[in-house]
């Protein structure tokens, strides 16, 4: 593992105040592998997904001339579910998110949409509806690095329908927030309905 990952990793056991996560691989073809880290349910029941490996190379932008290796935004994805027991492939999902600054030069950031065009997990009997991800701010405090290295954010990462998507597009992640709450979604319950924006 190379740095800044070491850190990071230790950062996110601090953070959840355990060592011993599951932890899956992820390797794209031309990228280098991707682990995400599945931190198990405390009392809540709350499961924490977090990728590691996105905050190896710092973010650039596509248009950029010349790629800086060491400056430039970096950060990790933090996706949480409640009574995650019965889900499969979402690590992979998530990895397809964390890689996608190396694959497609997309810079990570809050109130980004990331469209994976296809159900985030697979779920026994259930159409999985959930086919993209509102990033935003998460509750990990910031990482930081050796300077002159930019500190590692970890974003949270929301799972989002098509339609919900599409009303991100039109009004903005902050309006879909609204809407959320102000129709008592619970965004962690991976059996919420949709949220039916006005």
């Amino acid at each position: 593992m190379t740095q800044p990952l070491v850190q990071v990793r230790a950062h996110l056991d601090a953070h959840f105040g355990r060592t011993d996560p599951d932890v899956a691989s992820v390797t794209f073809l031309g990228t280098e592998s991707l682990d995400v880290l599945r931190y198990h349910p405390h009392a809540d029941g709350i499961v924490h997904y977090v990728s590691l490996g996105c905050s190896r190379h710092p973010m650039v932008d596509p248009t950029a001339v010349l790629a800086d290796p060491e400056l430039g935004p970096r950060a990790e994805v933090v996706l949480q579910l409640r009574d995650a027991k019965a889900i499969t492939g979402l690590a992979r999902s998530l990895a397809i998110v964390a890689a996608s600054p190396a694959v497609e030069g997309v810079v990570l950031m809050p109130d980004a949409l990331v469209d994976l065009s296809g159900p985030l997990w697979t779920q026994p009997s259930v159409r999985v509806p959930f086919t993209a991800v509102l990033l935003g701010d998460g509750d990990i405090a910031d990482l930081p690095l050796d300077p002159p290295r930019d500190p590692v954010r970890f974003l949270s990462a929301t799972p989002i329908t098509a339609t919900e998507a599409a009303w991100v597009r039109l009004k903005g992640a902050d309006a879909m927030r609204e809407a959320w709450l102000s129709d008592g979604v619970d965004v962690l319950d991976p059996n919420r309905p949709a949220a039916q924006p006005n």
